[in-house]
């Protein structure tokens, strides 16, 4: 039986996510919600992996597994007196539009150019905020169950929305910049 080859492709872009994943933890030790609440690389490590991650399983499962080590640190320790549990509640929301972004990735940046990254990243938001307020509003005491109920639950996640595209643009900018940089300076980075 040999060893598995050793991809220093795959390597460099889980590190790239793993890294990023581990500043969102350290942004986020704070006491207070900042004005930057979700100005997060989410959306960025999401449309990363689906990018670049020739296998599916790993585009998408890469940046889920980041989400989840870098959520349960979040909620053992920043976020301790909101939970009650390993996760916070509607958890399942999130991780849905997160591996719709990973998908959104693998599906709109066929070839990274600033286009398809914005465009993409235009989308993810979008994916975000329609899913994730969906669970908000589903079963909501504060929104009406109504058409009306939902619209008013997404216009109040308008400031966190345009806080996530900035984090999306900001971060998809630094990671998709970086590693095509790599690429051009180490061939082992690159597609075979």
């Amino acid at each position: 039986m040999s060893l598995p080859k050793f991809n220093p492709r795959n390597t460099t872009l889980f590190l790239f996510i793993a890294l990023t994943g581990a500043l969102r933890v350290l942004f986020n030790f704070s006491s207070e919600l900042s004005p930057l609440t979700n100005f997060t690389p989410l959306g960025a490590m999401a449309l990363f992996g689906g990018a670049y991650f020739s296998q599916r399983g790993k585009a998408v499962g890469f940046p889920l597994l980041t989400l989840l080590v870098s959520d349960i640190v979040l909620q053992q320790t920043v976020f301790s007196q909101y939970s009650s549990g390993l996760l916070y509640s509607g958890w399942y929301w999130v991780y849905g539009a997160f591996a719709l972004m990973a998908i959104t990735g693998r599906l709109l940046i066929k070839k990274v150019s600033a286009s398809s990254v914005l465009l993409s990243a235009f989308v993810c938001t979008l994916i975000h905020w329609i899913v994730t307020d969906f669970g908000v509003w589903l079963g909501s005491s504060i929104y009406p169950q109504t058409a009306a109920g939902f619209g008013a639950c997404l216009v109040a996640a308008i400031p966190f929305e345009l806080n996530f595209i900035a984090g999306t643009l900001v971060y998809s900018g630094i990671m998709f910049g970086a590693f095509e940089w790599l690429q051009q300076r180490n061939k082992q980075l690159q597609v075979a």
